[in-house]
């Protein structure tokens, strides 16, 4: 099968690799050195030209918003097949989802959002989740497909669904590394070692991903790595929140979380990582978790 794979940052580039040992695949990126590198070093075919994506079977996009991937379907839209199927990878906006899948079905293209979970090591190593939103028969053609790159691959809904539990998921783990970080930091100013703190909460019910796997490198080593860009999460926080908003429902945690992480993003820049937040918390009552 040929497959257009769209966007090779962090995610895509490992991702496409996965697909290249199974299927013919084409790759661009905006940044075309990074096509032209994982073309060299993966065996795929590097398009000079966006337009030469359109022919293949399947699509697939992984964008930094739902903005870049609608730009996308505007150049190609004109040239797609019927029976194409898009698969956007992208942690995008449901709403906006929607829309675009109404645009390529009137083109007689298939559309299914299909956000990952599970960071860079999940997409080197094959292991990510992936959510699924679409139809049933579109949502199992792009399962046989994307299995390569994933351990879990779910359907959970209709167009859109995928994109909205992807944001929402986000959103529990943003608040949940905020909370986290400040309990850490009371039992830090308390007098009790990092490490026997995270031992502690890891034994007991304050137990998370965040403070077994995120936060211990960050509080306890001092180790600041790249994971996933603040800016991005702050998205991921906003869309979650406008679709609370748009079901009228009362959710006062998830909005707290929205402005702290548009507070931290304004205060760290765009370039930060997510859970650098922890910085912040540190920040506001005059502390370090040096």
């Amino acid at each position: 099968m040929r497959i257009s794979f769209i966007g090779l940052g962090a995610m895509g580039y490992p991702m496409a690799r996965h697909l290249s040992k199974a299927h013919e695949v084409v790759v661009w990126n905006r940044t075309a050195e990074k096509a032209a590198r994982h073309a060299q070093e993966h065996g795929t075919r590097h398009a000079l030209h966006l337009s030469e994506c359109a022919d293949a079977g399947t699509i697939i996009t992984m964008l930094p918003t739902s903005k870049e991937v609608d730009e996308i379907v505007d150049q190609l839209l004109q040239d797609l097949k019927p029976g194409t199927l898009w698969i956007d990878a992208t942690s995008g906006d449901p709403n906006v989802s929607r829309e675009t899948a109404k645009r390529l079905e009137a083109r007689g293209v298939r559309f299914v959002d299909a956000p990952v979970t599970g960071a860079v090591v999940g997409a080197e190593n094959a292991t990510l989740t992936i959510m699924m939103g679409g139809d049933a028969a579109d949502v199992e053609r792009a399962k046989e497909i994307l299995q390569v790159c994933g351990k879990t691959l779910i359907h959970v809904g209709p167009t859109g669904a995928g994109h909205a539990i992807k944001v929402l998921t986000n959103t529990i783990m943003g608040a949940t590394v905020w909370i986290t970080s400040e309990c850490l930091l009371v039992a830090k100013r308390f007098g009790i070692d990092m490490k026997t703190a995270l031992e502690v909460t890891n034994a007991g019910s304050g137990r998370s991903n965040a403070s077994e796997n995120l936060l211990p490198m960050r509080l306890r080593d001092h180790q600041w790595p790249l994971v996933f860009k603040l800016l991005h999460h702050d998205k991921d926080i906003r869309i979650a929140s406008q679709l609370a908003h748009q079901q009228h429902a009362s959710t006062p945690m998830l909005a707290l979380t929205q402005h702290l992480f548009s507070a931290a993003l304004n205060e760290l820049g765009p370039d930060a990582d997510y859970i650098e937040v922890a910085k912040i918390v540190a920040k506001m009552n005059n502390s370090s978790w040096e």
